[in-house]
């Protein structure tokens, strides 16, 4: 049996197709086994790829824009989107029936440092009108240290992917107060890339049959079915949190039917980062992504 190998960046709900393709049994049903492994922080699920320890990257097409733009090459294609939509959420300190986004000014906001979560939120927050300069930006490292620093007290607000704000709502230490996909708009926020001698295999297509089984799976079937053929990846979050995290999900859209990485999803990330002047070339689709191996 041939084997897969994943290499994650993050390991959320939000990132259920890749999730499911392993424990909803696609792989198995197209003859494949699989190994995956989870980025130590700091470090590229895209350089696991082009090193050759891994098939392929659950990462974003935005990586390729800095080497591209210091005219380097770029071995890897982006092949399949993961996610549709923005997948972060404004969690607050107190319950806020009254929220907007301008209550962001003049407060403190932990949230990652640089990269593209913090291009996707300073979006937002320019959708909103918001003066950034007015935010309080916290840098308090990644994953666990964010979630420390929130929980003492360090900051009014946390930006962060589910299930984390899901769980801190369950343990009354935390409460969504919105959800930033709708304002950022549909995107091609995520997607899974591999390099393009591997793209051509019979692997890939198999890995392409299970990965289209897995977004129809995705969107026909119950949250909490899915929930829980997932859950022992979430050893530290409760069934019903991940649960309502995965439903979150689906109402948002974020897992379309099709795999394929739309154009107007693509050029809507180069308006994002236009806008954060992270790059200022209009990078052709096709030499960043290729043709979803059906």
């Amino acid at each position: 049996m041939k084997k897969i190998r994943i290499q994650f960046t993050w390991l959320t709900a939000f990132y259920s197709p890749v999730i499911s393709v392993m424990t909803g049994g696609f792989l198995k049903a197209e003859g494949l086994d699989y190994e995956w492994a989870l980025c130590e922080p700091g470090t590229s699920a895209m350089n696991s790829v082009i090193e050759g320890s891994a098939d392929i990257a659950q990462t974003t097409l935005t990586h390729a824009f800095a080497p591209l733009s210091q005219g380097k090459e770029y071995p890897c294609r982006h092949f399949a989107q993961v996610n549709g939509m923005d997948g972060f959420f404004i969690v607050g300190k107190k319950a806020d029936s009254n929220f907007s986004w301008k209550k962001l000014e003049g407060a403190k906001l932990i949230a990652l440092n640089g990269g593209q979560p913090m291009a996707m939120l300073r979006y937002a927050c320019h959708q909103k009108g918001l003066d950034t300069s007015k935010i309080a930006f916290i840098n308090a490292g990644a994953g666990e240290k964010m979630l420390e620093a929130f929980l003492r007290g360090d900051a009014d607000y946390i930006h962060l992917q589910g299930p984390v704000p899901q769980q801190l709502e369950a343990d009354g230490k935390g409460y969504i107060l919105d959800r930033e996909g709708p304002i950022v708009g549909p995107c091609a926020f995520s997607s899974l890339a591999a390099r393009e001698e591997w793209l051509i295999t019979p692997e890939a297509k198999a890995f392409g049959r299970a990965y289209r089984n897995t977004l129809i799976y995705l969107n026909q079937t119950s949250a909490e079915e899915i929930a829980r053929a997932q859950q022992h990846l979430f050893k530290t979050i409760d069934l019903s949190v991940l649960t309502n995290c995965i439903r979150d999900y689906k109402e948002l859209g974020c897992w379309s039917l099709d795999p394929t990485i739309s154009l107007p999803g693509y050029e809507r990330m180069l308006d994002i980062f236009q806008h954060n002047k992270l790059v200022d070339i209009r990078f052709p689709y096709d030499q960043i992504c290729a043709p979803f191996p059906a």
